[in-house]
């Protein structure tokens, strides 16, 4: 690997620091500096890493030629500006999810990131996930046949949000993940929410994506809910997966259960129900935030497109930007090409 590659943090908030705890541990990489303008933001970060340059304003990294790529970990209404200036200076960016919060603006970014050929990475997190990945060699090596569909439930009681909504907040994780195992982005979205807390910020969102191969996603997001749950189903023709990151160890099942048609009957008739085995694989046990950030880092050196790239990120935001005018049209389809 060539030299370490010096890695700037914008933002020391609560993911911040973790993002920072990361940083500070990675292969050809120097956790370089860290901006925020909260001064006892910047003292926790400073605590955890001592050899870390503490600074309060962002102008000066961006026009440090020693910083190669910054991470930006602020809110998502600053996410488009700080990555425009950043990679208009030459500096490789990986994004916070959402990448923005306007499709208009992460193409913006797509094309600045292409035209001077930086890396552009999202904070997908999900997509990072052990369990996410092996479910990614089970679908890619036809395990469970067809996938028909998938559905996924991430719902707790709290952290309650004042601007963005659950939406915004909570579905990007489990949109991205949909959009990668399925190998294909969605043409429709339909979305009904409600705000029960606070006016104008929905705390429940149920999503239904539909792909241009008939497959559909369906998503339940909330913050308002006595279940914290943290689950995605996968149901194929021939077998059927479940994730649940709420389970300490055994993370993924596999289902040895489907319905069954001989081939020599019509359409419709003698179908028989299946019932297998239960088929527990082991997950490796490793933080998802560490293999995201690695992941930049390694694409830092090699040049590689990201698993998480900016087109990711911007297809995962034209399907919340529809779902978000779906919520207010009450629950009407919106077409992807027409959001």
């Amino acid at each position: 690997m060539s030299e370490p590659k010096r890695v700037a943090l914008a933002g020391a908030g609560g993911w911040g620091r973790n993002i920072a705890r990361s940083l500070g541990k990675l292969r050809g990489a120097i956790f370089f500096a860290v901006c925020d303008t909260d001064p006892k933001a910047l003292a926790a970060v400073a605590g955890a890493s001592p050899a870390t340059r503490c600074v309060g304003d962002l102008e000066q990294l961006l026009a440090d030629p020693a910083v190669d790529a910054l991470v930006i970990a602020t809110p998502p209404e600053t996410h488009h500006r700080l990555a425009l200036e950043a990679l208009r200076r030459g500096k490789d960016v990986l994004v916070e999810k959402p990448l923005t919060l306007r499709p208009q603006d992460a193409e913006e970014l797509v094309h600045v990131a292409h035209q001077r050929s930086c890396v552009l990475m999202v904070g997908h997190l999900l997509v990072y996930h052990p369990a996410v990945h092996l479910l990614r060699e089970i679908v890619g090596r036809g395990e469970l046949g067809d996938v028909h569909y998938l559905y996924s439930q991430r719902v707790n009681l709290g952290v309650i949000r004042t601007h963005e909504n659950a939406l915004w907040s909570l579905a990007p994780h489990d949109v991205a993940v949909a959009i990668d195992l399925l190998g294909e982005s969605p043409q429709s979205v339909t979305a009904q929410g409600a705000a029960y807390l606070r006016p104008g910020v929905e705390d429940v969102a149920f999503l239904q994506l539909r792909f241009p191969s008939g497959r559909m996603a369906a998503i339940h997001v909330s913050w308002l809910d006595p279940h914290k749950e943290r689950k995605l189903t996968l149901v194929g023709s021939r077998k059927m997966a479940v994730f649940d990151d709420m389970e300490p160890t055994e993370k993924v099942r596999i289902y040895d259960r489907g319905v069954e048609r001989p081939d020599y009957l019509p359409y419709g008739e003698a179908l028989t129900l299946r019932f297998g085995d239960i088929v527990i694989p082991s997950v490796a046990a490793v933080e998802p935030l560490t293999i995201e950030c690695q992941h930049f880092v390694d694409r830092l050196h090699d040049r590689t497109r990201p698993r998480s790239d900016g087109e990711s990120g911007l297809h995962v935001v034209r399907a919340l930007d529809a779902a978000s005018e779906s919520l207010r049209r009450g629950g009407t389809p919106v077409s992807l090409a027409a959001a």
